[in-house]
């Protein structure tokens, strides 16, 4: 199913997520309709609070991103790079800061540099409560990272520099209002 992706204004991508409770709620219908989501409209992400839900779940497909691109520069680190993490939690980030333009599914039409960290570690649950541990580097660190920020509240524009910042907001105020061209389904705060 596909769900509306919530746009920015709305409470709900402020807020730090809670835990979900194993068996608590259907983890694998939820990460199905999420994918759905995602696909429709052209992510490579996309977390739990993006649906109206205040909850520690994230979903990554970064094959995307390789599409139509010559072999010499297929990223390896998206390659099978398809996952679904609940209650996840970064414990390292090592490497470089390195700058890439991002943008958001729930800030249609705007996009800007961010530096993160080139390597994480994240702990993670599967949708079948198996835990996991495991290291990421490149696009692959940062999608999830990406992903990661909006379960705690946080957005790409939050890692802008101020002018950047002051010179978006009335685009930001726009997307809040339902003033976007985005081509899937919103839902704008009331």
């Amino acid at each position: 199913m596909i769900l509306p992706i919530i746009a920015y204004g709305d409470p709900v991508l402020r807020k730090r997520a809670k835990d979900i409770e194993p068996n608590s709620l259907d983890v694998k219908t939820l990460s199905e309709n999420m994918f759905e989501t995602m696909y429709a409209a052209s992510g490579v992400g996309l977390a739990a609070p993006q649906i109206g839900q205040s909850i520690r779940m994230f979903v990554v497909d970064g094959e995307p991103l390789n599409e139509d691109e010559p072999e010499e520069d297929i990223d390896q680190s998206l390659i099978g790079f398809k996952k679904v993490f609940i209650n996840p939690e970064i414990i390292e980030e090592a490497g470089d800061d390195w700058g890439f333009e991002e943008g958001c599914l729930s800030i249609p039409g705007i996009r800007g540099e961010v530096f993160r960290p080139e390597i994480i570690v994240i702990r993670y649950f599967d949708i079948d409560w198996n835990e996991h541990e495991e290291e990421y580097e490149g696009m692959a660190a940062r999608i999830i990272q990406h992903e990661y920020d909006h379960l705690d509240g946080k957005l790409f524009t939050d890692y802008l520099p101020t002018l950047r910042r002051t010179l978006i907001k009335k685009k930001l105020a726009d997307i809040s209002k339902g003033k976007t061209d985005a081509e899937y389904k919103m839902k704008f705060p009331k």
